[in-house]
């Protein structure tokens, strides 16, 4: 009985620990839960300037956050919106908005679509004072007639669509080929009937998504739209026998069924996958100039740097050896869409002393988000797993991060790219010794 008892002590105690690291938020709190049936109605519908938090409840910087964000929600209420997103088990709505870190936190403000990153500190004051910031320069655009909601609604369609109908390409039997056959872009193809509920329903997603998408994959991923009452000839081909019917298509395959969920957000993540699975990987750069680091990193969220030994230690093939190792992690992280860089030890001196670098060896890699100022270090081997392990953790919030030294980017020199080949000593300059007297020194030893 003994033990029976304390089994289920054990369980429950195990399941009351689960609970409490999943719920950290809760009714009794100020901070508003969202979710994707909620999302649009309460936050892109809404007027009010809103502060939205991504998190993971496994996440520690998640959970470090939250009773300041409680604290910041509870001193805004009625001047600001403050909510929270468990993007972990709302995947759609996080990618919706290219999270890819625990805790994400956007502001979105007159423009619902476009939402800004907060930069500022975690505190409960520098959370509010951030705030503060952002309503003011709403009430500034607003005062000086800037503001106009959505692009969407610019545009004169439904407001709650929260997308531009124009990012919808209308599809014909004349055009069809072209746009979508001949192009090397990836499309999600919507076939309709006017008088389709279901499609009617769809639409509003359908224009959200197309915007979303068009911004976050720079135009390689599309969204069409076929009126399959009207152009029977291309609608046909594909067999259209249910509306909405969606089709997504790629150069050189077969078009395949569109599975997913209808909201903007199962839309926007899987064309997001799409993007990533049909994208090179990234490329590797050595970092010969300020505007090559620059170019790289402020078009990132992350940026891979390796510091690697000198060529005169390693020879051509060590550092090959080395750069085989971050091509593959690369290859194996381009859905991350991250930056990835390299340089020789000694080549960027402020940079490696602003990463406190120099002190345990090459190579070195640090990860920096240089709009937060913020950088990891890798602690482990540097080997793909070593490298793995630490991109991993990285993903999911739990790397350790210090600021970038002097909180701004260091100096960046401009050197000459590596030729490729193994480093040759410098040539010392010969001296004619053979006049010399050994007798003259004999006076000075």
């Amino acid at each position: 009985v003994r033990h029976f008892f304390a089994v289920y002590l054990n369980q429950l105690l195990g399941c009351s620990l689960v609970l409490a690291v999943q719920a950290l938020y809760s009714a009794s709190d100020d901070v508003i839960e969202l979710t994707p049936s909620n999302f649009n109605r309460e936050v892109i519908q809404s007027d009010s300037l809103w502060l939205v938090e991504f998190y993971a409840p496994w996440c520690g910087h998640c959970r470090n956050l939250a009773p300041d964000w409680k604290k910041a929600a509870t001193a805004l209420k009625g001047i600001v919106k403050v909510g929270a997103v468990d993007a972990d088990q709302h995947k759609s709505l996080g990618g919706q908005y290219g999270v890819r870190g625990f805790p994400t936190i956007k502001i979105f403000g007159a423009n619902k679509n476009k939402p800004e990153e907060y930069q500022g500190g975690r505190s409960s004051q520098a959370i509010v004072d951030g705030a503060m910031n952002a309503l003011r320069n709403l009430v500034k655009e607003r005062l000086s007639g800037r503001s106009g909601g959505s692009d969407y609604k610019q545009s004169g369609g439904s407001g709650s669509s929260g997308g531009n109908k124009k990012d919808v390409v209308e599809l014909t039997d004349d055009n069809f080929d072209k746009m979508v056959l001949d192009s090397d872009d990836v499309w999600l193809v919507e076939f309709f009937a006017p008088w389709c509920g279901h499609c009617k329903n769809l639409e509003p997603e359908w224009a959200a998504a197309a915007t979303a998408v068009k911004e976050q994959t720079k135009g390689k991923v599309r969204l069409g739209a076929v009126d399959a009452t009207v152009h029977q000839a291309v609608s046909g081909r594909y067999g259209i026998r249910g509306f909405p019917t969606i089709k997504i298509f790629r150069k050189g395959e077969e078009p395949e069924d569109y599975q997913g969920g209808r909201t903007r957000g199962d839309i926007i993540e899987k064309a997001l996958d799409l993007f990533s699975d049909n994208a090179p990987p990234p490329e590797l750069l050595e970092i010969l100039s300020e505007d090559v680091l620059k170019k790289t990193c402020e078009d990132s969220q992350l940026c891979i740097i390796a510091v690697l030994p000198h060529i005169l230690d390693t020879g051509a093939a060590g550092r090959n050896s080395y750069l085989d190792v971050m091509v593959k992690m690369a290859e194996k992280y381009k859905k991350k869409m991250w930056g990835w860089l390299w340089t020789e030890a000694g080549a960027q001196m402020e940079l490696e002393s602003s990463l406190g670098i120099g002190g345990f060896g090459y190579p070195a890699m640090a990860a920096i988000n240089t709009r937060k100022m913020k950088f990891a270090l890798l602690r482990g081997s540097f080997s793909e797993t070593g490298i793995h392990e630490f991109l991993r953790e990285l993903s999911v919030g739990r790397g350790s991060t210090a600021t970038l030294g002097g909180g701004v980017m260091p100096k960046i020199h401009t050197v000459e790219p590596w030729d490729g080949k193994d480093g040759q000593l410098p040539v010392e300059e010969d001296y004619d010794l053979s006049d010399v007297e050994l007798d003259d020194f004999k006076d000075e030893l």
